[in-house]
């Protein structure tokens, strides 16, 4: 009889729980051979920032079971044997779990979550959806526009925004584009929020046609910028801050800041950040976004 496959384990102590860890070594990224232990470690490492920017927040997760060169599916609901100590809370039909601690978030990650989305509002201990406190801008490029572009468009914003009393935050997504972040003050509803973000979006697309979109109709994208002000109506989710994203390459969400963004709008170079740099980054300017808390 052919010999059955056990799964590779280790235990380890997280927060000072003790945690079954499977396949290390599997390989999830095969373009930097970056193995499930290497995005572990990134996660426990960027925890202590990270948490903050997810807590009291429902947390829907990408995974990829083989790696990103594999398919990948969204997972709202409570995974399947989650233990009574990852915390959890019911909304509308869903019941999602809750990142607490370093612990919760390995559990998780553990499950080959490697994207970590939240939406931009928090839930009460009673699991009462609250006003959003944050506003969310994605910057969406249609080729051949690329970040360069973006960052002109997020000075734009910038300036617009500041106008308004509203201070942004500027995020490169990991992916193709860049996140705005500004915090609110919990006194407008998501859909308030949202349509204070379409009219934004109309706006800037009436000032500058050559570069600004505010209609996701595809013809229309190419070399502009779409303003996804969607990403604020309450049924939707945006990858968090410190997150890292199912590409080809172990790129995170990086907040940044607005010199970096001004470089990059002058033509320098200003590119995705890759998961390895994320420690000198912290190290250099620690948590960027904690005004937005």
């Amino acid at each position: 009889m052919p010999e059955r496959y056990t799964p590779e384990i280790t235990r380890v102590d997280v927060g000072g729980r003790t945690m079954k860890l499977s396949s290390l070594s599997k390989v999830m990224y095969p373009s930097t051979e970056t193995t499930k232990g290497e995005v572990l470690s990134y996660y426990v490492s960027v925890a202590p920032i990270l948490l903050p920017h997810i807590a009291a927040r429902p947390v829907t997760r990408v995974r990829w079971p083989h790696g990103v060169a594999d398919q990948s599916f969204f997972e709202k609901n409570l995974p399947s044997g989650a233990p009574s100590w990852l915390p959890r809370v019911q909304v509308d039909d869903v019941t999602y779990p809750m990142v607490d601690d370093v612990s919760h978030l390995v559990y998780l990650v553990n499950l080959n979550s490697l994207e970590v989305h939240v939406p931009q509002w928090t839930v009460t201990g009673d699991g009462e959806r609250e006003n959003p406190n944050r506003l969310v801008i994605d910057l969406d490029p249609g080729s051949p526009a690329g970040l360069k572009e973006c960052a002109r468009v997020a000075l734009l914003l910038r300036e617009r925004l500041d106008a308004l009393g509203l201070e942004l935050y500027p995020v490169t997504s990991g992916s193709k584009g860049m996140q705005l972040y500004a915090s609110l003050g919990g006194d407008l509803t998501s859909d308030q929020v949202r349509d204070l973000a379409q009219q934004l979006a109309q706006e800037m697309t009436k000032k500058h046609p050559d570069l600004v979109l505010w209609k996701m109709t595809k013809s229309l994208r190419p070399g502009k910028i779409f303003l996804d002000w969607s990403q604020n109506v309450a049924a939707k989710t945006t990858i968090s801050p410190y997150s890292l994203r199912g590409k080809e390459l172990p790129c995170v969400a990086a907040p940044r800041t607005w010199g970096e963004v001004e470089a990059g709008a002058d033509g320098k170079r200003f590119e995705q950040v890759m998961f390895d740099d994320m420690a000198d980054r912290i190290e250099k300017y620690g948590d960027l976004l904690a005004d937005l808390l």
